[in-house]
């Protein structure tokens, strides 16, 4: 039998709410990551990376998009997987560098399973909108015999290929779905519009915002204790074979990576 829940939020940047997808993981060795302000339903940023489940990589997605904006949630949210404690605790510090009054307190809310509600539905969304054409080539390669991710050299090649194309794709998604209104639903009472217009301007739409301005000392700080930028983790590909497969990209002429020119080029880089 199906129960209603109520999701609630007091305003914008009330909640930053994280969450991993972990359904091209195994299959192609591509991890994503996202994070929404569920009150306007506001993607803060949409992650492809070769893994989802480092605390150190999960935390830098937060301090990127912090000091891109200049600012930050009261509060972050995820699930409870330990791929989320440099965000907990990442967030924390910087609440308590502004606010001392703050110190032992968890900045923090952890969710059970299924309960981080606005990602999962973004997650079906992405599967709907974006998922089926990318899949279909992505499989090209896997059904050929091309691409197995368990092999070392293969997954090498795939990662530096196709991950920086994809996130180009993803960004562009992500923009699409903060510019663009959700179908009005007379069962929420939260504000309706575009994501971004309501994120620059909630006053217009009548809504609070509670957003934290950050200071770039906060940031650098959590950064070096948390995240420190020379971990491997932040390595499309280790340094030498970086070196040797750029030299060849530039040896076959530097072609676009595209939908119908992506295996061709890892097939003759590989």
């Amino acid at each position: 039998r199906l129960h209603c829940k109520r999701f609630w939020a007091a305003g914008v940047n009330d909640i930053w709410a994280v969450d991993q997808h972990d359904k091209w993981k195994y299959k192609f060795g591509l991890a994503l990551h996202t994070d929404i302000d569920p009150f306007i339903g506001f993607t803060h940023w949409l992650k492809i990376w070769w893994t989802n489940s480092n605390p150190r990589l999960v935390l830098s997605y937060y301090l990127d998009e912090v000091e891109e904006q200049g600012y930050g949630p009261l509060v972050s949210q995820s699930d409870s997987g330990t791929e989320n404690f440099g965000l907990a605790n990442g967030h924390t510090l910087i609440r308590h560098f502004h606010d001392p009054s703050l110190r032992g307190t968890l900045q923090h809310r952890w969710m059970r399973e299924k309960k981080n509600v606005m990602p999962e539905i973004s997650w079906s969304q992405l599967r709907h909108r974006f998922t089926p054409g990318f899949e279909d080539i992505l499989d090209i390669g896997v059904n050929n015999g091309w691409y197995d991710p368990d092999i070392l050299l293969e997954a090498l090649v795939f990662h530096w290929v196709f991950i920086p194309w994809l996130q180009k794709e993803l960004d562009s998604y992500r923009e699409r779905v903060n510019n663009t209104a959700k179908c009005a639903d007379r069962n929420k009472v939260l504000p309706h519009g575009v994501p971004n217009n309501m994120a620059e301007h909630p006053g217009d739409y009548g809504v609070l915002d509670f957003k934290i301005k950050v200071e770039q000392e906060a940031i650098d700080m959590v950064r070096t204790l948390y995240a420190p930028p020379d971990h491997e983790v932040f390595q499309l590909v280790p340094p030498d074979f970086h070196a040797i497969i750029t030299q060849m990209y530039a040896e076959i002429g530097q072609p676009a990576v595209t939908r119908e020119s992506c295996w061709n080029i890892y097939l003759q880089l590989l």
